[in-house]
């Protein structure tokens, strides 16, 4: 929330799709919150409805995504965000991910270096940080939101529906948008990483971009993240 608060670009309405906590997250929220914060606390059916719902609820002309444990990398972000918005031509917008330690976050253990997107390398399993990217509302009122049959991959599944299907133009910022602590919901154990691939897999087969090929070239260019000095990825 401070992150959000603290960007130079001022212009930002604040959703906050809350689950129906009962620890101390809404009195957290309550005392952080300032003129542009909208919270509702409500049972949803999972993390992909409440996303539904935070979208249905805004009136933005450009949406974006702050997941919990994630910040902004500077306070400069949405304002690079906006100006590659300048271009009419332009559905989307996203940049690059740091992965960091969630008892240190100076100590990055993953490096997400997107680079600029073809379809082609949709095709060998290459897809944009979702937490990096910004969409116009046109794409969700057009092409549709998440998925909520999928438990972890409605991400994936929507971002190759609306490049791969419906071709929509993003715009590449080659900066460290977001920084995400470690220990996010796809990577919490064995069955629900079991359970990611099983539901990449179907992502892939439902929009008719590729099969186990795919999904394995996805899943092994990873492993370029974690080198130290890397300047490139293209997972």
């Amino acid at each position: 929330m401070r992150s959000v608060q603290q960007q130079t670009f001022q212009n930002v309405e604040h959703i906050i799709q809350d689950g129906g906590s009962t620890d101390r997250t809404l009195e957290v929220i309550d005392a952080t919150a300032d003129a542009r914060t909208h919270r509702v606390s409500a049972p949803d059916d999972g993390i992909y409805d409440a996303i539904n719902k935070g979208i249905e609820r805004s009136s933005g002309d450009v949406i974006g995504l702050m997941h919990s444990d994630d910040y902004f990398a500077h306070a400069n972000i949405l304002t690079l965000v906006e100006a590659a918005f300048a271009n009419p031509d332009v559905d989307g917008v996203y940049g690059d991910l740091d992965y960091v330690s969630g008892a240190d976050t100076n100590h990055v253990i993953r490096r997400w270096r997107s680079g600029g997107m073809t379809r082609d390398k949709l095709k060998r399993g290459w897809m944009p940080p979702h937490p990096t990217l910004y969409l116009r509302r046109s794409v969700f009122d057009s092409f549709g939101g998440y998925d909520t049959s999928y438990m972890i991959s409605a991400d994936y599944d929507a971002i190759l529906r609306w490049l791969w299907t419906e071709q929509i133009k993003l715009a590449y910022v080659p900066e460290v948008l977001v920084k995400m602590r470690v220990g996010g919901e796809s990577n919490r154990s064995f069955e629900r990483i079991l359970r990611k691939s099983r539901e990449d897999y179907r992502a892939l087969r439902s929009n008719r971009v590729g099969g186990l090929g795919t999904l394995l070239l996805k899943n092994a260019t990873k492993i370029g993240q974690f080198m130290p000095n890397r300047k490139k990825n293209n997972d």
